[in-house]
C-alpha cells in the first residue's frame, strides 16, 4: 500500500485550513498516486485558546470537517486517515481521528487517550485537559489489506498503548501530531523509531510545522514514515508538503520472522 503523509502549518481559520489540506491532498494524489493519505493532528483548526477550540468543535458524524474528509476520500477514490480535529459530544470535546474508505464509509473513530498537560523547558505550560476529555478505547481497523492502529501525538510517549495495538494485530501505527519545537527536536524521531522497532510495525507520522497562530510557540514538523526495522523511509523536515512511501506486508512479515518479538513476550 502506498501512503502519503501531509505536513502543514494550520492556523485558526478552518476554511483556509480545509483549502490548504485539499490542495496538498490533490498534489499528493496527482504526483504519487497513493492508496491512502494521512493528515496531521488538528489540521482543521490549530488555534491555541480554549474559547476558540470550543467554538471550532464539531459533531461526529456530520460536522464540516467530517464531511470534508469524506469528500476527499470519495472525490479521489482513496483511503483517508483524517489526522485529528475537535469533536463536540454534548458538553465534552475530544481530540478525534476519523478514517474513511474509498467510497466514503467510516472505517474508524478514535479519541486521543493521553492529554498533553506539561511544562516545557522554556517554562511554557500546556493543559489539554482544561479543554479536552480523554478517550478510553484502543482502536484498530482494516484498510488496504493492512491492520491499522490509531494514536495521536502525546500518545507516542506511552508504549503500553502501542503494545495493545500490536496485540490487536496492528501492522501500521498512525501518529498524527503537533509536537512542540522544543520537545520534537530531542524526542520525536527517537520515539517514532522506538515504537516501530518494539512493535515491528510501520509508523506513519504526519505533523504540524511552524509557528502557532497568534502565539509564541511552534510545531516541530519532520513528518516521517518509519519501517518495522526502524529505518526512516521518507521525511519532510519543514514546510507544507507531502511525502510517500510503500508499506510492504511481506517485508513486515520478514522482520517479524527474523526477530519474533511477539512470541518472546513474557510480561
Amino acid at each position: 500500500m502506498r501512503v502519503s503523509l501531509i505536513q502543514m502549518n494550520a492556523g485558526d481559520d478552518k476554511a483556509a485550513n480545509h483549502k490548504k489540506a485539499a490542495q496538498l491532498i490533490a498534489e499528493a494524489v496527482a504526483s504519487d498516486r497513493p492508496d491512502m493519505v494521512v493528515l496531521p493532528e488538528m489540521f482543521a483548526y490549530h488555534g491555541m485558546t480554549s474559547q476558540g477550540r470550543r467554538a471550532a468543535a464539531e459533531p461526529i458524524p456530520g460536522g464540516e470537517t467530517y464531511t470534508f474528509l469524506r469528500e476527499q476520500a470519495v472525490g479521489h477514490g482513496i483511503l483517508v486517515h483524517g489526522g485529528s480535529f475537535i469533536e463536540q459530544d454534548g458538553e465534552r470535546i475530544f481530540n478525534t481521528t476519523v478514517a474513511f474508505g474509498r467510497t466514503g464509509e467510516e472505517l474508524a473513530c478514535y479519541r486521543k487517550i493521553h492529554l498533553f498537560d506539561v511544562t516545557t523547558q522554556d517554562g511554557r505550560e500546556y493543559r489539554e485537559s482544561a479543554v479536552y476529555s480523554p478517550g478510553g478505547t484502543v482502536v484498530a481497523y482494516d484498510a488496504g489489506g493492512l491492520r491499522i492502529g490509531c494514536s495521536i501525538c502525546y500518545d507516542l510517549r506511552f508504549p503500553e498503548l502501542y503494545q495493545a495495538l500490536a496485540q490487536a494485530a496492528a501492522q501500521v501505527l498512525m501518529v498524527p501530531a503537533a509536537f512542540t519545537l522544543l520537545t520534537g527536536k530531542d524526542h520525536w524521531e527517537v520515539l517514532l523509531r522506538a515504537r516501530a522497532i518494539e512493535t515491528e510495525c510501520y509508523v506513519v507520522a504526519p505533523a504540524q510545522w511552524g509557528p502557532y497562530p497568534n502565539d509564541k510557540g511552534a510545531s516541530y514538523g519532520h513528518s516521517m514514515i518509519v519501517d518495522p526495522w526502524g529505518q526512516v523511509l521518507c521525511r519532510i523536515p519543514e514546510g507544507d508538503g507531502f511525502a510517500t512511501a510503500r508499506l510492504d506486508p511481506v517485508y513486515l512479515d520478514t522482520v517479524r520472522r527474523r526477530i519474533p518479538v511477539a512470541h518472546h513476550k513474557v510480561l
